[in-house]
């Protein structure tokens, strides 16, 4: 197993999604690796958890990650975060991402839930994305 392209895929999925003309239409530089202090805008998209399983064969390692995508608005329907996932989903799946380290071999949408947070207009929906990749170190 390896999980040494895990760096390597996760700012090449960073640099797309803050490099996407209609999603920053939408969020504007409101995507974040890690949440920053302080308030919050009231739409933004925020990198998330993944789990990783080994996808090593005979001709050498690799791993498939299943990470999250994360989009949370203050908006009391759900539309505006639907249109903000929209927008992720079409940056990222079938995506050709260079990575500093290893190979990304596919990526592709898993699911999806959306859900109100807390007993206020908080509205968030977490996309779950597949990338197959492989490490030639």
């Amino acid at each position: 197993m390896s999980y040494g392209v895990a760096s390597a895929l996760q700012a090449a999925v960073y640099e797309c999604l803050s490099q996407d003309p209609a999603l920053s239409n939408l969020v504007g530089s409101a995507i974040y690796d890690a949440l920053p202090a302080g308030s919050l805008p009231p739409l933004y998209v925020v990198l998330g958890a993944e789990d990783v399983r080994d996808a090593s064969d005979k001709t050498g390692g690799g791993a498939v990650h299943e990470f999250t995508i994360s989009v949370v608005t203050e908006s009391a329907g759900f539309s505006t975060a639907k249109s903000a996932a929209a927008a992720v989903s079409d940056a990222l799946v079938d995506a050709e991402l260079p990575l500093s380290r290893g190979a990304l071999v596919s990526l592709s949408f898993y699911k999806a839930k959306a859900a109100r947070v807390g007993t206020g207009d908080m509205r968030q929906i977490n996309l779950i994305f597949r990338a197959r990749v492989a490490d030639d170190v």
